[in-house]
């Protein structure tokens, strides 16, 4: 199989260049009115049954920090960015076959930190399952009520995410093709650690929130919903994989969306736990203002707290907007 081109660079969802043997994964479609290129996923707000059952693995399993907490709610994250906040909804129910969250992804700096986050997992016991996607390495683990949750690095070094023939695969540096979830070389990743990295300490700072993936009632009309009214590139859809990803600025993906809960999957009920609504933020105040311009353009229902944009999808997902500058 030939080889496909050197490419000078890649740029990363936090806007590094990155030496890559192979293309990245361009656009299928922009649109007219195209998102913000630096547009971030920012943090994940669940509903959850119990703060004293969960909170405990986000800080001592996950290894995030709690930068507050009320009562009813705590904020995690690194030190200056909160990444997951927990509210505790005691009278809430778990559903299946429901939209909602498939899981939220946070995404390391480098194969060191995932190889420290992994080793801690393990030693822990905690059931976690570290996957090779090629173009990024990664685990993924469930908290303690079900919620699911993936650790990743990027690492286009070693190859590519590829849509072919309604399908997602894997292209490999050396040309070979992947199913892109193979069993991750865990010896080869923990090559990275030294004497001196401690399991117990927390996530780096320079963790961010990578990327969420939902449960969706339709593929093409949450593609038109993402791509055509709220802006994101159509990063394509993969029918016979059931899935979808769309992105700003050309990343792989941003959001994925799948119909795995089933074709036609209703929105969760009011009393689900479970996702309560993902957030992005936008550069700076300028950005959001044009962004709440295209939505009233666009009839696209939204209400407005405080400094955030509130809006769901068709599949009932909540959403959140709002700008770094006054956030």
């Amino acid at each position: 199989m030939t080889k496909s081109p050197f490419r000078e660079g890649w740029v990363s969802s936090q806007g590094q260049t990155i030496p890559s043997p192979l293309s990245p994964p361009k656009p299928l479609a922009i649109a007219p009115r195209r998102i913000h290129p630096q547009t971030r996923p920012a943090f994940v707000h669940l509903r959850v049954g119990s703060l004293a059952r969960t909170l405990p693995f986000y800080q001592h399993v996950l290894g995030l920090q709690l930068n507050r907490s009320t009562q009813q709610q705590v904020v995690l994250g690194v030190p200056g960015r909160d990444l997951v906040i927990l509210e505790e909804f005691p009278q809430g129910k778990r559903y299946r076959g429901v939209s909602g969250l498939y899981h939220f992804a946070l995404l390391l700096p480098n194969r060191r930190e995932l190889a420290r986050a992994i080793a801690r997992i393990i030693a822990l016991r905690y059931p976690n399952s570290p996957t090779d996607h090629i173009m990024t390495k990664t685990t993924y683990l469930e908290d303690p009520e079900g919620n699911l949750i993936e650790l990743y690095c990027e690492s286009p070094e070693d190859g590519v995410f590829i849509l072919q023939n309604g399908d997602f695969f894997a292209l490999r540096a050396d040309g070979t093709w992947s199913d892109g979830r193979e069993a991750l070389d865990l010896a080869a990743l923990f090559a990275h650690l030294g004497q001196e990295d401690r399991l117990d300490q927390p996530l780096p700072p320079q963790t961010v929130m990578g990327h969420f993936h939902l449960h969706v009632a339709h593929l093409e009309e949450s593609r038109h919903f993402y791509h055509e009214q709220l802006g994101f590139d159509d990063m394509g859809i993969a029918k016979r994989f059931r899935m979808g990803m769309v992105s700003a600025g050309g990343y792989h993906h941003h959001i994925g969306y799948n119909t795995w809960q089933g074709e036609g999957a209703p929105p969760a009920p009011a009393d689900a736990l479970g996702l309560g609504a993902i957030a992005f933020s936008f550069p700076n105040q300028a950005v959001w203002e044009a962004f709440r311009k295209q939505l009233q353009e666009s009839a696209v229902p939204f209400e407005q707290q405080g400094e955030s944009l509130c809006l769901t999808d068709p599949s009932g997902n909540a959403m959140l907007f709002f700008s770094d500058d006054v956030a």
